[in-house]
C-alpha cells in the first residue's frame, strides 16, 4: 500500500473531487480524516470506504479559523501525527463581474481559497513536528486561463495557485513539500448542475465541456493524481502545478 501508516486530512470529502480522493487515499493504507459540511455526503463516503479501510468522517465549516483548527489537531492527536492534508473543498459559482453578487464573490473566496489558507496554516505545525509532510491544494484550470463565466471562480483558484507557491518556498526547509492539482472539466456532479437550466438541460454545454482527448476526465483520474503527490515517490515534486486537464489548456 502506497499510504501505509500515513494520516491524511480531506476537505470537502463529501463529495465530488474530495471524496474520490478519502476513498483513494484509505485504500491505499492512510488513516483518513473526511472533513465536510454536508453530513448527507460525508455518510456517503462512509459507507463506500472499503472494508477494513481507517476513514473517520467529521463534519466541519471549513471557512471557520476555529473549527479548522480544531479538527487538525484533533486529527493529528487520534493519529498521533498529520502526514497529508488534502484542500479539496470548493464551490462553483457563475457569472462575471458585473453578475456577480458581493455576497457570492465572498462565498467563493471563503470556500475556494480562505479554507486552504486556514487548513495550511494549521497543518503545517502539527507537520514540523514529525519532520514534514505533504499539502495538495485542489486548484482548476479556470486558475490559470480565462473561463466565459466564472469570473470568482478563476480568481479563486488563481489564488489557490499563487499561495501553493508562496507556501512551497516558504516551507521546503521544514521538509513540507506543497503542490496543486489542476483539474479541468470532469464527470463529477457538478456538470449535470451546470447542464440543469430552468427550461431543461442545455447540453449544447456538454460539448464545450468535454476536454481535447475527446471525453471528459473522470474523478477517479483526478485522484490519483494527487495519490501521486502524495507519496514518497514522488519527493522531488514540490511548487508544481499539475494539470489533468486532457489537454484543455494545451491550445
Amino acid at each position: 500500500m502506497k499510504l501505509a501508516n500515513k494520516a491524511a486530512v480531506v476537505t470537502g470529502a463529501g463529495a465530488g473531487i474530495g471524496q474520490a480522493v478519502a476513498l483513494l487515499f484509505a485504500s491505499e493504507g492512510a488513516h483518513v480524516f473526511a472533513l465536510d459540511i454536508d453530513e448527507a455526503g460525508l455518510k456517503e463516503t462512509e459507507a463506500k470506504a472499503p472494508y477494513g479501510a481507517k476513514l473517520s468522517v467529521m463534519v466541519v465549516d471549513v471557512t471557520k479559523e476555529e473549527t479548522m483548527r480544531d479538527a487538525l489537531e484533533a486529527a493529528a492527536a487520534q493519529a498521533g501525527r498529520l502526514d497529508i492534508l488534502v484542500n479539496s473543498a470548493g464551490i462553483r459559482v457563475a457569472g462575471t463581474v458585473e453578475e456577480t453578487r458581493e455576497d457570492d464573490w465572498d462565498r467563493a473566496i471563503a470556500i475556494n481559497l480562505r479554507s486552504v489558507f486556514l487548513g495550511c496554516k494549521y497543518a503545517v505545525p502539527l507537520m514540523k513536528r514529525h519532520g514534514g509532510g505533504v499539502i495538495i491544494n485542489v486548484a482548476s484550470v479556470a486558475g490559470m486561463v480565462g473561463v466565459k463565466n466564472r469570473a470568482a471562480y478563476s480568481a479563486s483558484k488563481a489564488g489557490v495557485i499563487g499561495l501553493t507557491k508562496a507556501m512551497a518556498v516558504d516551507h521546503a526547509a521544514d521538509g513540507i513539500r506543497v503542490n496543486c492539482i489542476c483539474p479541468g472539466p470532469d464527470d463529477g456532479p457538478w456538470l449535470e448542475e451546470a447542464l440543469e437550466g430552468s427550461s431543461g438541460r442545455n447540453q449544447a454545454l456538454r460539448p464545450a465541456a468535454v476536454q481535447r482527448v475527446g471525453r471528459l476526465g473522470t474523478l477517479q483520474e483526478i485522484a490519483h493524481a494527487a495519490l501521486y503527490l502524495a507519496q514518497d515517490e514522488s519527493a522531488s515534486v514540490h511548487g508544481t502545478t499539475l494539470v489533468i486537464d486532457g489537454g484543455y489548456t494545451a491550445q
